[in-house]
């Protein structure tokens, strides 16, 4: 028992076990340490003083004994077998110990193999996460040598190359100027240095993609460290970032012109309406000879260049007021043609192309005048030698909207010339204001400029299609009108007979605006046309005369921008002491949006303009409200 309680604790090399002793003998015990797990394989030598038959010895070794020893034995031999299995148990227990560290080694080994391809995996992964990321953007890497003295030839070993380029990375390898011969020549310095600054390079280019266009390039290079290191850059496609600086600075310019002109449009055309309407009064008033008709004439003329080029300047920003209705554009053909016909000389022939089904226009059609008229002038100068004018009309409905275009219905206007084109890096600016091809003083840029400002403002666009010596395809695109012409407009000679039936009546108008010397002429005109004028200088007077005497006046006449109160605002306190008063608002400029929100019924007259045109829209609104001014009187 004692011996089974020291085989529980430790472990041993060999077992010298007795046969006979009380309570368990040798057999027993033996049996008792072969059953247990920790000590089965511990060799066990029996010894005895008796029992050394064949029976004994068999059952001894039955029961897993390795060896006997009769007493009395020898202690050497006793030793020596001992030595035997105390050695066996030393290695047993030292290739036990070798195994463990092996094991230990292997499995450290293991992990060591397994974190590394973890790790190369991870690394793997993040290149492909890099190269998909550098192949999702427009930008390439490169490297070059630093060799000063050589041209730039940059070697290409990752990014986009194929999306930025149009070309291959082999198609660099096999042909090692293919880079060099594609950069814009006006650019080719500025790319083609192979000198580093201080700290980096930076530069911007054009260079030709595989698809004919320029692309711009932003280049970014440093210098790696070591001696004679290589220099690494990127090459990143910036062409949207560009178009749209060119965009917001051309927004930019239009803006400011537009507030420039805006300013000075309402007091500019002020003076201009006060020079006309002083001219119809010298004309009515004084005996004119030949000579001075024609020096009256020349400044009447001058006045409404001057009228013209304020329009031109208020289109191109897109600031100027149009009135659109439905027009047949096959009706302006003979006005257009005797207006051009005469200026394009003999040389030029002048061709109409006009569809049968032609859609009507939404547009204001004495602008559209002006722009073809502006477009045919420029085809003309296009075609020093002669040529050919083709103005075609037709219909075109627009699927999927685009940045300049929404979708929909519209009829296209193509003015078409066979001369001398518009090089490639003109093609995008032409548009711009006061920006010419034309030499020092046979130009003003605002042709096109007015064109493309008047198309937007109309809802549509234009577009510019041109080659070198074959000519130049200007195509408008105005919306489609989904109502019919309405008719025309009261002739003068029938306003005029309207006028003198009203006259009879001498119907009073009170007239409001802020500028003296048109206040003055324009009061002197109606009242030698019939009219009884009462002049007010601003709202706040126009209204005290209205509330004092409110019975007296017939129409109300007033300018659209005074100070304080407005002519719209002047119109609806008016109206709030009699519904529907009849009024007209005249206006040298306003934005659209404060026009169209003036109250009904209320047309606009544009400054300068003519008495004619003044007494036509005053017989219109007389007219229409006659039975109201009978009932009032």
């Amino acid at each position: 028992e004692e011996a089974l309680r020291y085989l529980l604790k430790e472990e041993f090399a060999v077992i010298l076990l007795d046969v006979l002793m009380p309570g368990l003998d040798g057999y027993e015990t033996a049996k008792l340490v072969r059953q247990r797990e920790q000590s089965k394989r511990t060799p066990i030598i029996f010894l005895t003083a008796i029992n050394k038959e064949d029976a004994h010895m068999l059952r001894g070794y039955d029961n897993g004994a390795v060896d006997y020893v009769f007493k009395p034995f020898e202690p050497t031999i006793l030793r020596s077998k001992v030595s035997v299995f105390v050695s066996l148990f030393e290695k047993t227990r030292e290739i036990q110990q070798k195994a463990v560290v092996e094991q230990r080694l292997l499995e450290e080994n293991l992990r060591v193999n397994s974190e590394k391809l973890a790790a190369e995996q991870a690394l793997r992964r993040s290149e492909e996460r890099q190269a998909l990321v550098l192949k999702a953007l427009p930008v390439a890497i490169y490297v070059e040598s630093d060799n000063q003295s050589e041209e730039r030839r940059p070697k290409f070993i990752a990014g986009d190359i194929l999306g930025l380029t149009g070309f291959t990375h082999d198609a660099f390898v096999d042909d090692p100027q293919l880079w060099t011969s594609r950069v814009h020549p006006a650019e080719m310095k500025v790319a083609l240095d192979p000198a580093l600054g201080q700290a980096e390079r930076v530069s911007e280019y054009r260079w030709l993609h595989a698809d004919g266009n320029y692309r711009y390039f932003l280049d970014q290079a440093v210098q790696l460290s070591g001696d004679q290191a290589p220099i690494a850059g990127t090459l990143l496609d910036v062409t949207e970032r560009r178009n749209l600086q060119d965009k917001l600075l051309q927004s930019q310019k239009l803006d400011a012109i537009g507030k420039l002109t805006g300013g000075i449009a309402h007091d500019f055309n002020n003076l201009l309406a006060s020079v006309l309407s002083g001219l119809s009064l010298i004309e009515r008033r004084a005996t004119i000879s030949e000579e001075t008709g024609r020096v009256i004439e020349m400044t009447r003329h001058a006045a409404k260049q001057g009228a013209e080029l304020v329009n031109r300047m208020l289109s191109f920003s897109r600031r100027q007021q149009l009135q659109p209705a439905a027009v047949n554009l096959a009706q302006l053909t003979d006005t257009i043609d005797g207006f051009v016909r005469p200026l394009l000389g003999g040389l030029i022939r002048l061709d109409w192309e006009i569809r049968d089904d032609l859609w009507p226009a939404y547009v204001d059609a004495a602008q559209l005048e002006l722009a073809i008229m502006n477009l045919v002038i420029n085809a003309r100068d296009a075609m020093p030698t002669g040529g050919t004018i083709t103005i075609r009309f037709g219909n075109r409905s627009v699927a999927d909207s685009s940045e300049d275009l929404r979708s929909g219905d519209y009829v296209v206007l193509t003015i078409r010339d066979t001369g001398t084109g518009i090089a490639p890096e003109h093609l995008g600016k032409v548009v711009e204001p006061f920006y010419t091809t034309k030499e020092v003083g046979k130009g003003t840029g605002l042709g096109l400029s007015t064109a493309y400002g008047f198309a937007k403002q109309s809802g549509g666009t234009l577009r510019i299609e041109s080659a070198l010596g074959r000519g130049t395809d200007i195509e408008i695109l105005l919306p489609r009108s989904m109502v019919e012409q309405p008719k025309a407009i009261t002739p003068a000679v029938e306003a005029q007979e309207q006028i003198a039936e009203l006259s009879a009546d001498r119907p009073c108008i009170l007239f409001v605006d802020d500028s003296a010397g048109l206040r003055e002429m324009l009061t002197l005109q109606l009242a030698d046309s019939g009219f009884e004028v009462v002049a007010a200088a601003g709202g706040a007077e126009a209204l005290a005369m209205l509330e004092r005497e409110p019975e007296r006046f017939d129409l109300i006449l007033t300018d659209f921008a005074m100070p304080l109160i407005s002519g719209i605002e002047l119109v609806r306190l008016a109206r709030g002491l009699r519904a529907d008063w009849p009024a007209i608002i005249i206006t040298g400029y306003a934005e659209a949006t404060e026009i169209v929100n003036r109250p009904e019924n209320v047309p606009v007259l544009k400054k300068p303009f003519t008495h004619a045109a003044l007494l036509g829209i005053i017989a219109k609104v007389l007219v229409q409200k006659g039975t109201a001014l009978q009932q009032h009187r």
